[in-house]
């Protein structure tokens, strides 16, 4: 398959995959299942935010929910970006985060700029009695993204002669067969963001995937840089080094704890600071 005839395919899969996109869930019950789960978030805090449905639902049909902050009157921003939050359905200080870090923007978004916002990425995962790292589908979606066409195989090569099949990496029978990363793909496709940032935990680190990792961020709030390398499906891998976005993943200290409210503070200004040198 050539090149050409393969982005094809891909395209013509993921316009495909959206033909059963209406959700059942209005984002009222979403807040009503995310505050149920999340005791940081209230579902009078989660209303309040105003999320919008993306037209994507995870495979038990949940919508996959995103905030947008545009551009304001005729200032033109310094760059688009994407924020992601729970990837991973059992990191939940990682969707926690995502939603105070919008209330910050619902007061304080200046159009310097442009934000796309989704905090929970797989809510299947997430809002289940007993929440997992992967999605209904039993995939890690972190390592279900695209990758070249020369690689089709490489995330299921990986995964069994370097993980050994662990059933909690497994990255899906092929690139993009999960709802929730066709989500992500559509949506880089579309927004084209200049930087992406993924939230995770708990290995308390920065990471930082692009083709130059000269910019890497040393420091955000009191997480450190320690570069752990791509994984082949992973976000960094796809968009980082395969289509030249700047990732920056932030992996805090604790799965299930919150930072405190002065370093939920520091972190998203120290973010802000290094959009604004490197943008």
């Amino acid at each position: 398959m050539n090149k050409l005839l393969y982005l094809l395919t891909v395209v013509l899969f993921t316009t495909a995959s959206q033909a059963n996109t209406r959700s059942q869930i209005s984002t009222t019950q979403a807040c009503k299942s995310i505050s149920s789960k999340l005791a940081s978030v209230a579902y009078k805090e989660c209303l309040s935010i105003n999320l919008q449905l993306t037209g994507y639902n995870s495979i038990m049909g949940f919508p996959i929910l995103i905030k947008e902050y545009p551009p304001l009157g005729k200032k033109i921003p310094k760059g688009r970006i994407m924020l992601v939050g729970g990837t991973h359905g059992d990191e939940l200080s990682s969707i926690s985060i995502v939603f105070k870090w919008m209330k910050t923007l619902d007061r304080h978004h200046s159009g310097l700029f442009h934000w796309r916002v989704a905090p929970l990425m797989n809510p299947d995962g997430a809002l289940k009695k007993k929440h997992n790292r992967l999605n209904a589908n039993g995939v890690d979606l972190n390592r279900n993204f695209l990758v070249p066409e020369s690689e089709t195989s490489a995330a299921l090569d990986y995964w069994k002669t370097r993980t050994f099949s662990n059933k909690r990496r497994y990255p899906g029978p092929y690139p993009l067969s999960e709802p929730e990363t066709r989500w992500l793909f559509s949506e880089i496709e579309q927004f084209s963001p200049d930087v992406i940032i993924a939230v995770h935990a708990p290995y308390s680190l920065v990471d930082y995937d692009a083709p130059s990792r000269n910019n890497a961020p040393r420091r955000i709030g009191y997480l450190h840089k320690n570069l752990m390398g791509t994984y082949p499906g992973s976000l960094g891998n796809y968009a980082g080094m395969y289509r030249g976005i700047p990732v920056i993943t932030l992996e805090l200290p604790h799965a299930g704890i919150m930072p405190t409210k002065a370093e939920i503070s520091r972190l998203w200004t120290d973010l802000v600071r290094w959009l604004i040198k490197n943008l």
